[in-house]
């Protein structure tokens, strides 16, 4: 799951993700980045808080530790749709569900903001192709409230068969040079 982005003083920058649905979203993002910085428009990244005005009262890291929570949290489930077979997700109705009960939110509509809050700042990703077409923007909201949308938590391990990491064979010759600095990515 490593991608080479170069630069124009021909420096060559290797990032790796963790997962598919990681390196596929960076790369995404990236992409959209230059298209603003290439077409003379300022880029900036906006705040789900301020988008959506998520009260200040909200935090949404506490909010998520809860959510991850082994015995109160969402419960991360091994998932089958379209013959795809997907490890440690949950469904946008179980969020939902699970923020109505921890008195989180007041109701479904207002659970349906605070998820997209949630996902658009990074503590929740899409799984499946309903979920990430709708957080892609192709959909009424960016979160969905379905049983078929999955979502997982970033660090959660998630995987899809079909999509694992022992599928990509990476040849050792593209990693030649010096590591100048190491570190991971985290997405904002």
């Amino acid at each position: 799951f490593v991608f080479k982005l170069t630069v124009a003083k021909q420096q060559d920058h290797f990032f790796q993700a963790a997962y598919l649905e990681e390196r596929d979203a960076w790369v995404r993002d990236i992409k959209k980045a230059i298209h603003h910085i290439d077409g003379g428009q300022r880029f900036a990244r906006k705040s789900t808080r301020k988008s959506i005005r998520l009260p200040e009262t909200i935090n949404l890291s506490a909010l998520y530790l809860s959510m991850k929570d082994p015995e109160k949290g969402i419960k991360e489930l091994k998932l089958e749709k379209d013959k795809r077979v997907f490890n440690h997700c949950f469904t946008g109705t179980c969020v939902i569900d699970w923020l109505v009960s921890s008195s989180s939110v007041r109701n479904r509509r207002e659970g349906l903001l605070l998820a997209s809050s949630l996902l658009s700042e990074g503590y929740l990703q899409p799984a499946g192709d309903t979920s990430k077409a709708a957080a892609e923007g192709l959909a009424d909201t960016p979160f969905l409230d379905l049983s078929d949308a999955y979502y997982y938590f970033p660090d959660s391990g998630f995987f899809c068969e079909g999509y694992s990491s022992d599928d990509d064979v990476v040849l050792k010759e593209e990693f030649r040079g010096t590591i100048v600095k190491q570190g991971c990515l985290l997405k904002q």
